[in-house]
């Protein structure tokens, strides 16, 4: 299953050109609320350091040393207050997000747009308050789904004794959770479990909350960043949350300027090469005006809003699996191949069962193709590993 991350927030925060900037994708930007009617979806890439860099010859799947592993990146409806009762896109912002593993929350952290995502002077609105809002959204979505039926439900858990963790995972299976966040969520809440019935409205919105905070889990990208007041980007890098300053806009024309080779740049560095001699004067200044904003900001943190998501908020890492650990190829003497993001804990075993079930299920053990040690099923993976799995599968 591919890796899917969500872009959330309230319409004119720059969702869609962030977006357009990760995915080179045609999508339409305007300075006005709900631009995105319906979700667009698009690939983005995870960068890393390719393992071949250790080695004589490239691998001829990196650019430059440098590995993208892709992603899908989902672009949703904008999100106004109460959009959990259907107002503005709300349902269908709601329903676009059910797939997202992890959501990147873009705010205006200039604070140039009201809560509506109309236009503001930079600096009368608190984009803290853009976050508080997009949590209770959550929050209440999934109440709303699991207070449909919850009379009902409560009453079928103690007439059949049923495990509740089932029944409300079973419930809540459309917006993406799972049983084990279910039973996470009950311990931190410290409900109790054999009283369910009495649970009043107030308590079933807490554990709503916790299971939206670990079924659902956000990273903020605090966009526009290169005209937000000082004091708003240092309230936003205080939060006790992964933050990272973005200029959806800046990355834009870096990358739009590099696919017409005009620049050489690669998603996530803090300069670039100019290689047209064709400018007009008005692109090389706007060229300029963001080569030197890139280098300020040690890039435009579009990439490392990415990777941010998949490796420190997700946890996940990347595993290379090859059939000749010598080579580092597959049966067609490709080298690397491919690129595998596994939670971080994952072991030879799990890695086996990514590759093919068939593989999983006659496991044997594996290589490592660096040391060539022989690894156990219960050996675990680390970031950047490249691995041969020997198992009786044909």
């Amino acid at each position: 299953m591919t890796m899917t991350i969500g872009l959330a927030g309230k319409p004119n925060a720059g969702k869609s050109t962030f977006f357009k900037a990760a995915t080179l994708a045609d999508v339409e930007i305007a300075n006005y609320p709900f631009t995105t009617i319906h979700a667009n979806k698009g690939v983005t890439y995870v960068r890393e350091q390719c393992p071949c860099v250790t080695r004589e010859k490239r691998c001829g799947n990196c650019s430059d040393g440098i590995r993208y592993v892709p992603i899908v990146l989902i672009d949703v409806a904008g999100l106004v207050p109460d959009a959990h009762l259907g107002r503005g896109l709300g349902n269908t912002f709601l329903d676009d997000l059910r797939q997202a593993q992890a959501i990147i929350h873009v705010i205006d952290a200039s604070g140039g747009t009201d809560i509506e995502g109309n236009p503001v002077d930079i600096g009368d609105h608190n984009p803290l308050d853009d976050i508080d809002f997009l949590n209770r959204e959550l929050t209440m979505w999934i109440f709303s789904i699991l207070k449909r039926n919850w009379e009902r439900l409560a009453r079928k858990i103690q007439g059949e004794g049923l495990k509740i963790e089932r029944i409300l995972a079973e419930q809540l299976a459309g917006a993406g959770v799972d049983e084990i966040q279910i039973s996470c969520a009950l311990n931190e809440c410290k409900l109790d479990r054999s009283h369910h019935t009495k649970w009043t409205d107030d308590d079933l919105i807490h554990l709503c909350d916790i299971i939206r905070a670990m079924s659902k889990p956000m990273i903020i990208a605090a966009n526009k960043a290169d005209v937000a007041p000082r004091e708003n980007i240092s309230a936003l890098m205080g939060l006790e949350q992964i933050v990272v300053p973005t200029s959806a806009a800046a990355e834009l024309v870096a990358r739009s300027a590099s696919k017409s080779r005009a620049i050489k740049y690669e998603p996530g560095d803090n300069e670039f090469t100019v290689l047209s001699q064709q400018l007009t004067p008005a692109q090389k200044k706007g060229l300029d005006n963001v080569q030197t904003l890139i280098k300020e900001m040690d890039g435009t943190g579009i990439q490392k809003c990415i990777n941010s998501a998949v490796f420190e908020l997700l946890d996940l890492i990347i595993v290379y699996p090859v059939e000749d650990e010598g080579k580092w190829t597959d049966k067609n003497g490709k080298m690397l191949p491919d690129a595998f993001l596994m939670k971080k804990g994952s072991n030879a075993h799990d890695l086996a069962y990514k590759i093919h079930s068939d593989i999983g299920d006659r496991f044997l053990y594996a290589v490592d193709a660096k040391t060539k040690m022989r690894l156990g099923e219960k050996h675990e993976l680390n970031n950047g590993d490249v691995v041969k799995v020997v198992s009786t599968a044909k």
